[in-house]
């Protein structure tokens, strides 16, 4: 099993399908990724010897921020943002949508589940 950036590639997997495991890396860095380190994307991960998985290491570790420090960048980022009080940092801060989207109805990912309302019973 091919160990690349701290993840384990699924070994049955197609190499360019198993790359988008690695946080930070989608379908097209993945082939990028192939051209550069000469890896056939068609090959399955389990089939892949030393010396390609070595070149796949490298071409990720020298043009690629993945996994924990791609990570903590973003959690930066978030965490600069909160603390100026712009108004993307006060909608992080408040766990409501950051991108414009509408939270009279919708947002339930964001705003977790229903909260019921309480009411007085009337007799």
């Amino acid at each position: 099993m091919a160990r690349i950036s701290g993840v384990d590639l699924q070994k049955n997997k197609r190499i360019d399908i198993a790359l988008t495991k690695i946080y930070g890396i989608g379908r097209v860095s993945a082939t990028k990724i192939l051209a550069e380190a000469s890896v056939e994307p068609s090959l399955r991960a389990q089939d892949l010897t030393e010396a390609q998985v070595s070149a796949l290491r490298k071409s990720i570790d020298t043009s690629y921020k993945v996994e924990g420090d791609l990570r903590k960048e973003i959690s930066m980022h978030i965490k600069r943002l909160v603390d100026l009080g712009t108004y993307k940092g006060v909608r992080h801060r408040k766990n409501l949508p950051v991108r414009g989207q509408r939270t009279s109805t919708n947002a339930r990912t964001r705003k977790g589940p229903k909260k019921s309302t309480v009411s007085t019973k009337k007799k």
